[in-house]
């Protein structure tokens, strides 16, 4: 296999289905040497019948969908491993990295795509189902992304400065909420606020750190949004994960020089740059409001505004 990343070792997590799945595979048909982190674990969370994820680190059984994607990229003649750690444990993320190290001398690029759902309404969601999910997304982010960043920056100080990328996934739960989904969207929203912080920090050290905001049919969405999720009978298949990959392989590749602290939604055949906060309408009064008076300016100021984008699932 050759291609855009040719030479590049690159890892994935929760590359064992859906998003994760189709990245391994385009990174490997773009010529990578591709490390597959999965679990193995249920959409919840929960441990898979015949997986073990007792090790916090490498352990993977036969079964195990990791596995199963390497062994997959191997028949297409390419290379890959299956790791199967908790990345959202320190030992797992450190053990990931070392993976790469061991088996190809290098680590290139870091693909953040693992997660899973617990989906309630706030007042019945459960403080165990809100750990669990902001944990495995935003603490799974951060993980991998020190880890890697570690690595990174001695070999800058050594004199090696690498072309180092990471790739971060959002959502547009974590852009513009989503009902049922308050500890998915905090987390989402939080990899892009972690995204923009590593980009402006690992710059100077030869990483680049950009997000996306998937749009695409996986466990996590056929369920939830079943009917725009659904494959057509016939044509196009906008909702096809292999549709986002190319621009993750882009993001992650030599060829994206110059390009870090951006979140794009990739939905189909769409790619949209996401733009973030920015400020609308002001007036400075240049002294102290009153509650009233500060009420008549904000509503006087939201008439002026733009309307916000819907809330997913409203």
């Amino acid at each position: 296999m050759s291609g855009i990343c040719e030479g590049r070792v690159v890892a994935v997590t929760g590359a064992g289905r859906g998003l994760g799945r189709a990245h391994a595979l385009a990174f490997a048909a773009a010529g990578a040497k591709v490390v597959v982190n999965d679990l193995g674990v249920g959409l919840d969370g929960s441990p898979a019948r015949g997986v073990a994820v007792d090790s916090p680190v490498r352990h993977v059984t036969v079964d195990n969908p990791a596995q199963q994607v390497a062994d997959e990229i191997r028949v297409a003649g390419g290379e890959a491993i299956a790791h199967g750690g908790d990345i959202a444990t320190s030992a797992g993320a450190a053990s990931l990295v070392a993976a790469a190290l061991e088996t190809y001398g290098r680590l290139d690029t870091l693909v953040n795509n693992a997660g899973f759902l617990r989906d309630r309404m706030l007042v019945n969601l459960d403080e165990d189902d809100w750990d669990a999910v902001v944990r495995v997304h935003l603490k799974g982010h951060f993980l991998p992304l020190k880890h890697a960043a570690a690595h990174w920056r001695a070999e800058a100080k050594a004199g090696r400065t690498p072309v180092a990328r990471i790739v971060n996934t959002s959502s547009g739960a974590g852009l513009l909420g989503s009902l049922g989904q308050g500890n998915y969207s905090a987390a989402k929203a939080g990899i892009i606020a972690l995204t923009l912080v590593a980009a402006a920090e690992l710059a100077r050290y030869g990483v680049q750190v950009n997000a996306i905001a998937p749009a695409a049919r996986t466990r996590m969405t056929e369920r939830t949004f079943a009917q725009s999720m659904a494959a057509p009978d016939a044509g196009f298949d906008a909702m096809a994960p292999e549709n986002v990959s190319p621009l993750a392989v882009w993001l992650g590749s030599a060829a994206s020089e110059g390009v870090t602290g951006r979140v794009f939604e990739a939905e189909g055949g769409r790619i949209t740059v996401m733009e973030g906060w920015k400020a609308g309408p002001s007036v400075d009064k240049g002294a102290r409001w009153t509650p009233e008076g500060a009420g008549e300016t904000a509503r006087k100021l939201l008439g002026e505004a733009g309307v916000p984008g819907p809330v997913y699932g409203a």
